[in-house]
């Protein structure tokens, strides 16, 4: 299959294009970087500038493509707006697709972001996925509501380096996936018929909070973790401020989004009726448990690595001139 993928170079499209080119799909990625993008042509896949927000780029990426997946989404430190990424650019796109005779499209939402359309990203994915089912398109939805690769920088990191770890006064326990099984389900709605013009909630096996999150990593690391809790109040008062300086609006809106998960409500849904229609087997998702216990395993044995060689560099100091024969 010919598979246009747009958003290649973040944390899931990555792992989306890997695992399409290993199993023998023509990958094209989109990139308004050929450098960022160098990569993925190492991997085998071909490149191709443009840019979602400039729509006359994109009618030559989608020239012989079969299907478009879709992972692109505004970045913290982008020059450009949540709202001119990921609503005017994916109208950019997903008309493209349609005016290049491409039916098929796979876009990921967010989990529950009808519940919360006063989240500005969260209302952008669901007008999204309206825009969506009147296009025509035999598109797929596909609802995530955190990557365990953000349990590394948010957790992880901070403990190890005895740096505070920064949660809310509620933290709503969240349904982390492994980016590598989000694109195991990506690429099987491509191949199963019946996920076409359907929405599916892609979660984990189950939901952690924050405290959890921070007492496995305690365990997995042999230290104790600096906690500092933010208060609600405090959040709000930060994205106020932030709202009044264009340069700080993805921050602001990112804000916005962190209240979500200040709230204490879960972001967690059933995945039994997803597992039987991608013909997938639960058993073999990543728990958070392994994810982290594998990294903890790989840094710690890298950390004892670090510390033998400057032991043996402290030996050498002490004895500088050789013994008398």
């Amino acid at each position: 299959m010919n598979i246009l993928i747009v958003g290649a170079t973040g944390t899931l499209g990555r792992q989306i294009a890997r695992q399409a080119i290993d199993r023998g799909d023509k990958v094209r990625c989109l990139v308004r970087s050929f450098n960022k993008g160098a990569f993925l042509k190492e991997w085998g896949a071909e490149l191709v500038k443009g840019n979602i927000c400039k729509p006359e780029t994109l009618p030559p990426a989608l020239e012989g493509i079969d299907a478009v997946i879709d992972a692109a989404t505004a970045r913290a430190t982008d020059s450009l707006n949540i709202k001119e990424i990921d609503w005017d650019g994916k109208v950019n796109l997903i008309q493209a697709v349609k005016a290049a005779g491409i039916e098929r499209y796979i876009f990921f939402s967010i989990l529950n972001a009808k519940e919360y359309r006063n989240v500005p990203l969260m209302e952008i994915k669901y007008c999204t996925e309206l825009f969506l089912a009147e296009s025509g398109l035999k598109y797929t939805i596909l609802k995530p509501c955190g990557f365990m690769q953000g349990l590394i920088p948010q957790y992880a990191i901070p403990i190890l380096d005895n740096q505070a770890v920064w949660v809310t006064g509620k933290s709503s326990p969240i349904a982390y996936m492994d980016t590598q099984d989000i694109a195991k389900f990506t690429l099987k709605a491509l191949d199963v018929p019946e996920t076409e013009k359907q929405s599916y909630p892609i979660v984990g096996t189950r939901a952690w909070s924050g405290d959890e999150i921070i007492a496995l990593c305690e365990r997995l690391s042999g230290e104790q973790a600096k906690v500092s809790r933010l208060p609600l109040g405090l959040l709000k008062a930060m994205r106020n401020i932030t709202r009044f300086f264009q340069w700080t609006l993805n921050a602001s809106d990112r804000l916005a989004f962190a209240e979500v998960i200040a709230k204490g409500e879960p972001l967690n849904a059933s995945m039994d009726e997803v597992y039987q229609v991608f013909g997938m087997d639960s058993q073999e998702i990543t728990t958070v448990e392994a994810y982290l216990q594998e990294y903890f395993n790989r840094i710690m044995k890298k950390l004892k690595e670090i510390g033998y060689e400057k032991k043996k560099k402290k030996q050498k100091k002490k004895t500088p001139f050789k013994s008398k024969s």
